[in-house]
């Protein structure tokens, strides 16, 4: 006796009570395909266990605190901080530390008496630009704020990175350094990338203490993460000797949660609490003093530093508990939803696929799934994490429509293509080369700004792969000169990108590799055109 599959076994295939294999590898490869989505995603967010360094009888020193929501940034017009945000705000880090640093005066009127109700410290900061009116009206705001609160304000900054920025000499710097120490009672300082101070010798003198940055993360030597904290210790010790007796404070260190990767410097959330535990445990045996950057995450920073700007924070922009000071730290806390996407698309798949043409497509169908909907998602999670304009939103909802529609289209061709399954396949043939071409002229794009572009953008490899892999292996009708085009920018870019980012850096060559295999798909339907 012999019995039909059920609907979405292989098409045509059948079992007797005693030859049953034709359906043993296809549910096999079914549940392999389930055990690997669950395996990526669980894998991604696997909650990592590290040293604790805060806990409510033990507060951290310092933390940098800009007072922006995610909605905010200080470029708004008019511009309007929220007195309820900066309460809630300061009754939160409160918990953790002992005091908070600014970055500018403007807006912050109320800040002092917030930090007196909380019971927090100031470190505040006057910007300093390259306007004379503005950097004076900020100095003069300073003065006045530190000495009406005495209680409250610990020390005074004067600029931020102005040298950096290249927007006044160190005799200026120095001068308003000098007005602010004959006006106040605290400390005076100023904060600068650690170079900058070997640079501008003249500034040391004028100050009461150092504050030097030290964020490996931006070196124009990249430390990994294993690397990182030497690289912190090492650049301590050297200033320590330098400029003693003068303290030494670590006036911003931290590490990114997200963004792409450069050189061997990865931003993860686990990194990012490994380096910041890290930190405090060498800071703290020590006896260093130091402030970490930063608070919340602030998303207004991408729009100038690409997506690894916004995601420096302790807290994130919802503040909400990153983990990085205590308790278990995960990539991707949230990875349970992305594993109920990704099993959406897998069953969505299976059921697109429904009958197929043969044991061989049985045994694709689930794979293909598997691999559609882990790439789905990750590019679904890399887009939340980047898009910062309404272009970037738009471009990746593109890229989101391509990879259902590859998606589509190679479960369709491993259809019986019966009935609906038939005719939507027949679409999509007749569209597939103009598919790949988006695919090819999105590679292309993406490749251009990585080799000429590349410092704030991340890479897209997980957008590209799965029709770069549909297209090689199934190879089809393409528009010839501009696919030759196409496949040259690509092909002619792999070699360098990989030179710009470093032979180490793992997101390059996987960019590399899916450039590869789309090039390889564009060669292979080329050929098939030709011929």
């Amino acid at each position: 006796m012999q019995v039909r599959c059920p609907a979405l076994l292989p098409h045509g295939l059948t079992m007797s009570a005693t030859a049953r294999f034709p359906l043993l590898p296809y549910l096999l490869a079914c549940l392999l395909g389930v055990f690997a989505l669950c395996g990526y995603w669980y894998g991604l967010g696997q909650p990592v266990v590290l040293p604790d360094v805060a806990s409510a009888s033990h507060k951290l020193q310092c933390a940098s605190y800009t007072p922006f929501d995610k909605d905010q940034s200080p470029f708004d017009q008019p511009f309007k901080l929220r007195p309820e945000r900066m309460d809630a705000d300061l009754a939160l880090l409160a918990t953790r530390f002992e005091c908070i640093r600014t970055y500018s005066m403007t807006g912050l009127d109320a800040l002092p008496d917030l930090a007196r109700k909380h019971g927090l410290k100031l470190m505040i900061g006057a910007w300093v630009n390259s306007n004379p009116v503005d950097t004076e009206k900020e100095v003069d705001l300073l003065i006045a704020s530190a000495n009406a609160n005495p209680d409250v304000v610990s020390a005074v900054i004067v600029g931020n990175e102005a040298l950096l920025r290249k927007e006044v000499t160190g005799a200026q710097l120095a001068r308003l350094i000098l007005k602010v120490k004959a006006n106040v009672k605290q400390p005076v300082t100023y904060a600068d990338v650690w170079e900058f101070w070997l640079k501008h010798p003249e500034i040391a003198p004028a100050v009461d203490f150092l504050t030097i940055h030290l964020l490996p993360y931006w070196e124009d030597d990249p430390s990994n993460i294993n690397a990182a904290l030497n690289h912190v210790a090492e650049v301590r010790q050297v200033f320590g000797n330098r400029f003693a007796p003068k303290d030494v404070m670590i006036g911003e260190t931290g590490w990114p949660s997200e963004g792409r990767q450069r050189e061997t410097a990865l931003p993860s959330r686990v990194n990012e609490a490994q380096f910041i535990r890290g930190f405090v445990a060498m800071a703290e045996a020590n006896g260093w003093h130091y402030n970490l950057i930063e608070a919340f995450d602030q998303p207004w920073k991408r729009a100038s530093e690409g997506a690894v700007g916004g995601y420096w924070g302790l807290f994130d922009a919802d503040r909400q508990d990153k983990g990085i000071l205590a308790g278990p730290v995960s990539n991707l806390p949230y990875w349970p939803l992305w594993l109920g996407v990704g099993g959406a698309l897998f069953l969505a798949t299976l059921v697109l696929g429904g009958r197929v043409r043969s044991p061989r497509a049985a045994l694709l169908l689930p794979a293909l799934g598997a691999l559609g909907a882990c790439c789905i998602g990750t590019w679904g999670e890399l887009a939340r994490v980047t898009s910062r304009f309404t272009g970037e939103w738009l471009w990746a909802a593109l890229l989101l429509g391509l990879n259902l529609l590859v998606l589509a289209h190679a479960a369709l061709a491993l259809s019986s293509r019966d009935g609906w399954r038939g005719r939507a396949f027949k679409a999509l043939e007749q569209r597939a080369g103009w598919l790949l071409a988006a695919t090819g002229f999105a590679g292309a794009v993406m490749m251009l700004e990585l080799v000429f572009d590349p410092r704030y953008r991340s890479f897209p490899s997980a957008a590209l792969l799965l029709p770069a892999l549909v297209y090689l292996c199934r190879p089809v009708s393409v528009p010839r000169r501009e696919i030759a085009l196409l496949t040259f920018i690509i092909g002619a870019g792999i070699a360098p990108q990989l030179y710009r980012e470093g032979l180490q850096n793992q997101q390059a060559w996987g960019w590399a590799l899916v450039s590869l295999l789309l090039v390889a798909a564009l060669w292979r339907s080329l050929r098939i055109r030709k011929a």
